[in-house]
């Protein structure tokens, strides 16, 4: 019986009418507008109580009249996700009053077109490497020992000198940027 007290007590003041007047607890929009929350408020649902804030972006970017609007015309399954989204871009336009959350959009829609491009680039890269890997097998592989050098070690003032052949450096099979034609990203 005492847990069943504990019970209604905790059910009673979370209905407890505010302030001690004659009405229900207000919702956020009815809170931060100052009125009377109705029994029937389409707002409550969505903009709880404890979440003042939320409604305060919402109200700030499109009005309350203008979301009341908006959720009495849509279906009622339907009308928890268009909060949510009214709720989301207006928290977006409050932190960005210029692009909102396109910006954010735009913004990951340029990270996504850089990766699709190193990914390009990249699968170039391996397919290079491929031809490359390609060639070296098919090239016939000598076991015979290198020649012996055609020149002497030359003493000059008690050093050894050796003359070296500069280094050639490998020439890549296909240039990158030349194999993709990454202009129309």
């Amino acid at each position: 019986m005492a847990a069943m007290t504990g019970n209604a007590e905790m059910q009673l003041e979370d209905d407890q009418l505010d302030g001690g007047r004659n009405y229900p607890k207000r919702c956020a929009a009815c809170k931060y507008l100052r009125r009377r929350c109705a029994h029937d408020c389409v707002l409550a649902p969505y903009f709880p109580a404890t979440h003042p804030h939320r409604y305060a972006c919402v109200h700030r970017v499109f009005g309350a009249s203008n979301v009341a609007r908006i959720l009495q015309s849509l279906p009622v399954e339907e009308r928890g996700q268009a909060a949510e989204t009214l709720a989301m871009e207006a928290q977006w336009r409050v932190g960005d009053p210029v692009y909102g959350c396109t910006g954010i959009i735009d913004r990951l829609q340029e990270e996504i077109l850089a990766a699709q491009c190193e990914l390009a680039r990249t699968r170039a890269q391996l397919d290079m490497a491929a031809a490359q890997l390609q060639l070296q097998q098919q090239a016939p592989v000598s076991l015979s020992p290198p020649p012996p050098p055609t020149h002497s070690p030359q003493r000059a003032g008690g050093h050894l000198h050796v003359a070296v052949a500069p280094k050639q450096e490998e020439t890549p099979f296909l240039d990158p940027d030349e194999f993709l034609d990454l202009d129309g990203f």
